[in-house]
């Protein structure tokens, strides 16, 4: 009878503490989840210990009444029971297959099929990208977005002392128009028990190329989210409906009508217990009602744009890139190996969000030899061999040019500037707010134009490009011109030197750039010149200089 008391109370203690362990942290019922190995390796060791104190106690007891406190010291005899023995066994069982489980799932033993995980579309940049209007053009990086949401936010008298703004901030494509939108959080746990019968009241959405703010007020309070409590938890909700589901960090979207919610990516693995990670499956929980509908991957609607997070996307092209040569060859020689750079940046294409990161040798210099655009719904990745500068040499070129006002670039964006690849740089002051904005060719970093405005900023590196030669346009073609040399008139633009020269048997203005026409130093007035030129709108645009009969 005792013994059966005593096994009764050992499993009701073991049940009470796995609930409370399970109720917090939540972990799937998959063993594909390392939460869920945690769990159950936690819950052995509990369960040993309970055997453990339980198994002294009675040894105690069999030996008489206790005298003091050292009579509850655990002996070596008391690991010799058998229940505890049987306990520890099975705890270190699942420690051990847990290990185990690790090593084979990673890419130390399984670099090919890691390197397979996502297929590359070598494209053309030209023919893929098209160039954007100024309106699509994100100006805004995260930080000043969060900026702008925190003021608005203390604008709303009605909120501000309630609720705070989530550090969200989800990009997405809206209407054709990039902008982030982030829900509000409730303020604390008292704040909390005051509001959440109504729920959250609204959700701030900021147009990434206006860089209008907000504030999005909802007829129905948002009553899941992160910072609910209880069974409307985000978190929890999802757990108790789809107990067995290993669930990606859950974005906030909002759909082309406005509503709000939460896009739930499903993890799968298909490289031993724990590795080559993917997305089988997205739930879509309605942020306001908590109607939730699970999506196989190639069924998720169009207005989705975060399945696949940027992290995800970038380790996928790094085991690509890497592990062509299987994992050693990460290790000593690197051979043909390839990376990402560090930081990452979106474009909208083709009404989805594309993941941008530059790609470059392992060997840590400062050239890309190329970059990738990774779709965050479908996955798909286009590589580009576009052999250019690293982003941070580009931002550093980009503040060289205003160092006396101390401004500091943002993560380069992407852009096609008259079929040239293009970084677009975001110039901030101290307090973060966007100044000015640059632009820098990525083949030649040294060309790099700024202005107040996208528009300023576009013109001066248009005719950056054509006065250098980089550019020629269909109505722009070469022509050759001999002459006498009349004037000559020297001017430095955006840090490069360039002749202004008139010839006697023409009224153009030919315009030679130093970078490329460095002989043009060896002539000067009365001397015979040939031009090589493409026509422009004000002067004709040098592309080389010949030798004169």
């Amino acid at each position: 009878m005792k013994k059966t008391k005593n096994i009764v109370l050992v499993t009701l203690l073991v049940l009470i503490v796995g609930f409370i362990y399970y109720y917090i942290a939540l972990p799937p019922i998959n063993i594909h989840a390392q939460g869920f190995w945690y769990f159950i390796i936690s819950v052995l060791a509990i369960t040993t210990v309970i055997c453990l104190i339980t198994t002294a106690i009675k040894n105690v007891k069999s030996h008489g009444h206790v005298q003091n406190i050292n009579d509850f010291v655990i002996t070596a005899s008391d690991f010799k029971s058998k229940r505890v023995l049987m306990s520890f066994a099975i705890t270190l069982c699942a420690i051990i297959i847990f290990i185990i489980g690790s090593i084979l799932s990673s890419p130390i033993v399984n670099a090919d099929k890691y390197q397979k995980l996502i297929n590359i579309d070598t494209r053309d940049f030209s023919a893929d990208i098209e160039q954007i209007s100024y309106n699509e053009i994100p100006l805004l990086d995260r930080e000043s977005a969060t900026l702008l949401g925190s003021r608005k936010m203390g604008s709303m008298v009605e909120y501000v002392s309630q609720f705070e703004v989530s550090n969200a901030y989800t990009q997405i494509n809206f209407n054709g128009s990039p902008v982030r939108v982030t829900p509000l959080d409730y303020g604390s746990p008292f704040k909390w028990f005051s509001n959440h019968s109504d729920g959250i009241p609204a959700y701030i959405r900021i147009d990434m190329a206006t860089q209008d703010v907000e504030c999005v007020k909802l007829e129905s309070g948002i009553k899941y989210s992160k910072s609910d409590h209880f069974g409307r938890n985000l978190y929890r909700y999802l757990r108790f409906k789809y107990p067995t589901y290993i669930f990606n960090e859950p974005s906030f979207e909002i759909d082309d009508s406005g509503v709000p919610y939460w896009v739930c990516p499903v993890k799968d693995y298909s490289i031993g217990l724990f590795g080559g990670e993917s997305i089988k499956n997205v739930v879509l929980v309605n942020a306001i009602t908590g109607e939730h509908v699970n999506y196989k991957i190639g069924d998720v609607p169009t207005w989705v744009d975060h399945v696949y997070s940027a992290d995800l996307l970038i380790r996928y092209y790094d085991y690509y890139g890497t592990l062509k040569h299987g994992y050693l060859n990460t290790l000593f020689s690197q051979k043909d190996c390839l990376k990402t750079t560090d930081g990452y940046n979106y474009i909208a294409l083709d009404d989805d969000v594309w993941v941008y990161t530059g790609v470059t040798s392992v060997g840590g210099d400062e050239s890309n030899v190329g970059f990738v655009l990774m779709n965050q719904r479908t996955a798909e990745t286009r590589y580009y061999s576009v052999a250019g500068a690293e982003e941070y040499s580009a931002m550093s070129s980009a503040e060289g040019q205003v160092q006396h006002l101390g401004y500091k670039a943002t993560f380069p964006l992407l852009l096609n500037i008259n079929n040239e690849p293009t970084y677009f740089i975001a110039l901030k002051d101290d307090s973060g707010l966007v100044k000015k904005y640059a632009m820098v060719n990525i083949s030649k970093y040294q060309f790099v134009a700024i202005g107040d405005s996208v528009l300023e900023c576009e013109k001066t590196y248009t005719t950056l490009l054509r006065s250098s030669g980089i550019t020629i346009t269909e109505e722009a073609k070469t022509q050759t011109i001999t002459g006498k040399i009349t004037k000559i008139a020297e001017a430095v633009i955006e840090g490069n030197s360039h002749y202004y020269v008139m010839l006697s048997n023409s009224n153009d203005i030919f315009d030679v750039s130093v970078i490329n026409a460095l002989e043009m130093m060896k002539y000067d007035i009365g001397d015979f010149i040939t031009f090589t030129y493409s026509k422009g709108s004000d002067c004709n645009v040098v592309v080389g200089i010949g030798k004169t009969k």
